[in-house]
């Protein structure tokens, strides 16, 4: 790990996106007096985006040069819509980026809710997603998802309280 700053050069080029900087990218570091500085930012392979939260019309790019996203959605606390999950693999399709959908909370599912979430499991499986049914909370359950991580640089998004922090923990202790 070396803590770098951003050449100013970088930093003020015209850009249509939040940061010049993001999660993934690949970059030249120079060491100067000052400490390190990031000199050059090499090309994406694909990335991450979103529009941005405030009204510039700027884009925000979430991670870039990903192997795979997965998605992590719930049926309860919070409710994942399927709009989420389309507009969250258009995203992967259009800079084909490999996507799974992960239902977490699977331990919190009514009858109702279960046949619910098995819907949505066949509907995006038969268009050729794979889905994957944990509890973050099941130790057995990471270890579906543990393998798959291997040697990938792998974005899990969701939404907040979807359980991101709690499979992360349970993977990496």
């Amino acid at each position: 790990i070396i803590m770098a700053h951003l050449a100013g050069k970088i930093r003020l080029e015209l850009r249509k996106t939040t940061s010049p900087l993001v999660v993934g990218d690949n970059v030249e570091v120079e060491q100067s007096n000052d400490g390190a500085l990031i000199t050059k930012i090499y090309p994406r392979k694909n990335y991450i985006i979103r529009k941005s939260l405030n009204l510039s019309k700027q884009t925000h790019i979430l991670a870039a040069n990903i192997d795979q996203a997965f998605l992590l959605v719930t049926l309860v606390f919070p409710r994942t819509s399927t709009g989420f999950i389309d507009r969250f693999l258009v995203t992967t399709e259009a800079y084909r980026i490999p996507a799974k959908i992960i239902f977490n909370k699977v331990d919190l599912l009514d009858d109702e809710l279960k046949r619910t979430q098995q819907e949505l499991i066949d509907m995006y499986t038969s268009i050729g997603y794979d889905c994957i049914e944990i509890s973050a909370l099941n130790k057995e359950d990471v270890t579906k998802i543990r393998s798959s991580l291997k040697d990938k640089l792998t974005l899990l998004a969701g939404h907040s309280g979807a359980g991101k922090s709690t499979l992360i923990n349970n993977i990496q202790p």
